[in-house]
């Protein structure tokens, strides 16, 4: 099931509120003894967290729950950066379970959100222990924990119909999720040249069929990633622009516009690779200020990247 991105979210006793963690969704499920633990693009996690794996490998047979793994910073935050980075450091993860799809056999995708949660809480977290954990729902009003998310530098929040089912691949709107503190996915399209990997990342989101550009970000990269980025950038050079409002005819206020002259410098890529950005605000041009990568999200398909906000 996915969830509907909002500006807004809604305020009701109809909906609980739960934190939006800076993760990658993953759905486990054991089946004839085997425990499994996929991606939304369906690869193998278990390969890449075997702690996370090991962990669930007590789930009840035959049964399939929702959740998403997450890494903590040295603050104790949830941190994309820092999950990106996991094989180099032994860094904190959990995988947070929220939603029970089906349960010893049972499916229980037609239940309301309530009843799914209290028979996870009843059947499959006491077989259960750490890392994995159950986020639950956040005690107190909206406008309070709108407030606490920004004030601790959180991702966001995510709104959930008490009464909503679980459907399948669609979304729906009976979830919703808002981000509080600046920050999207977009389409790496390209980037400039520098002397030994590259000077900095070029990318946008999607309108349509069109990509379009916002900006282009020195920010967030150590070698070992530069070296790895560029890796995955070999086979996806291409000479031609995928950007269809490229060039711009000045750079700007803030010199995020890319020029025909600024053009020259740069290596265009297949607009194959999804990356998470941090970013301070957009400008009236529809560009962006202050910008950093935090990590390739390897869970999102580049042509369902929009502009939020």
């Amino acid at each position: 099931m996915l969830l509907k991105r909002t500006e807004r979210l809604p305020e009701s006793n109809e909906w609980l509120y739960e934190l939006k963690h800076d993760g990658y969704r993953g759905i486990a499920y054991k089946t004839s003894g085997k425990l499994y633990l996929r991606s939304r693009s369906d690869n193998d996690f278990s390969l890449r967290y075997p702690t996370i794996a090991k962990a669930l490998s007590t789930l009840p047979n035959e049964t399939v729950v929702d959740g998403e793994i997450v890494a903590f910073d040295e603050s104790g935050k949830p941190s994309f950066n820092t999950l990106q980075n996991h094989r180099s450091s032994r860094v904190p993860l959990a995988y947070f379970i929220f939603d029970l799809m089906i349960l010893a056999g049972r499916d229980v995708t037609k239940l309301p959100l309530e009843k799914r949660q209290e028979l996870l809480r009843a059947k499959v977290l006491p077989k259960l222990s750490e890392p994995i954990r159950y986020p639950g729902a956040l005690n107190a009003g909206l406008p309070d924990l709108i407030m606490s998310v920004k004030a601790s530098g959180l991702e966001g929040l995510v709104a959930k119909r008490r009464d909503s089912l679980y459907e399948v691949g669609l979304r729906s709107g009976s979830w919703r999720k808002m981000r509080i503190n600046k920050g999207q996915e977009f389409v790496i399209g390209g980037y400039t040249l520098g002397a030994a990997t590259f000077d900095a990342l070029i990318f946008g989101y999607y309108e349509g069929n069109r990509l379009i550009y916002v900006a282009r970000t020195r920010n967030g990269f150590n070698p070992a990633l530069r070296v790895d980025l560029m890796k995955r950038f070999v086979e996806l050079r291409t000479d031609k622009c995928p950007f269809v409002n490229l060039p711009e005819p000045r750079t700007g206020r803030w010199g995020a516009g890319l020029t025909a002259a600024k053009m020259k410098d740069c290596q265009w890529l297949k607009p194959e690779l999804v990356g998470q950005f941090g970013f301070l605000e957009w400008t009236p041009e529809n560009h962006l200020r202050h910008t950093s990568f935090i990590g390739l999200r390897e869970d999102k398909a580049p042509k369902d990247v929009r502009r939020e906000g």
